[in-house]
């Protein structure tokens, strides 16, 4: 499978990279600045200059199969980053999972009190750019993965996804490791099942 990995030099991004080389996927790394990203010693991985802010030099993705969007907004980034990515991918006609975040939009409260608070401090206005960025996705049919707060860690055993409709409020603030949601997004770039939803990954 070829697999387009958008923002492969954040924290998720590379892991997604990694695993998705490991797993024997051909992989085309998305990234603003080429020379920040170090290409792994497989050769299975090709770079790609994309910024989403540019949509007329944005590469042609119609000979991948699946794009794992792990796109963040960075810390001096103008606002708009995430809505922009998930027009450009809505409109490129491929398979998405995009990767969003638990107390946002839709999931706004599903995390618990404590943690949709400390969400409000934390993200504070970007909350809305990511609910909006959400639905822009789900209207072109991607998966929509709504992590928690993550971590460093290895991949959780007995990891899965659910449906947002099926997620228990949990008593204290949710975490997981990022090695695991990367792991689940890549589950659902390989099997699919959840297109046009939002799951939440639980380890």
């Amino acid at each position: 499978m070829r697999i387009a990995v958008l923002g492969a030099t954040g924290r998720v991004g590379r892991l997604l990279v990694d695993q998705a080389s490991e797993r024997g996927h051909h992989v085309v790394a998305l990234v603003r600045a080429p020379d920040r990203f170090t290409r792994p010693a497989s050769m299975r991985v090709e770079v790609r200059q994309a910024d989403v802010m540019s949509v007329r030099a944005f590469p042609a993705l119609g000979d991948v199969d699946v794009i794992a969007s792990a796109i963040g907004a960075s810390k001096g980034d103008a606002p708009g980053a995430l809505v922009a990515g998930a027009r450009v991918l809505a409109g490129s006609g491929v398979r998405i999972v995009w990767l969003g975040a638990l107390g946002s939009g839709q999931s706004s409260g599903a995390g618990g009190l404590l943690y949709q608070a400390i969400m409000r401090m934390v993200v504070g206005k970007e909350l809305a750019e990511k609910a909006e960025a959400d639905q822009i996705a789900l209207q072109a049919g991607a998966t929509v993965v709504h992590a928690p707060d993550l971590t460093d860690g290895p991949i959780s055993a007995g990891s899965a996804v659910v449906p947002l409709a099926e997620y228990r409020r949990p008593l204290l603030p949710p975490r997981l490791s990022r090695a695991t949601v990367a792991a689940l997004m890549l589950d659902e770039a390989e099997r699919g099942g959840h297109g046009g939803a939002i799951v939440v990954p639980r380890g």
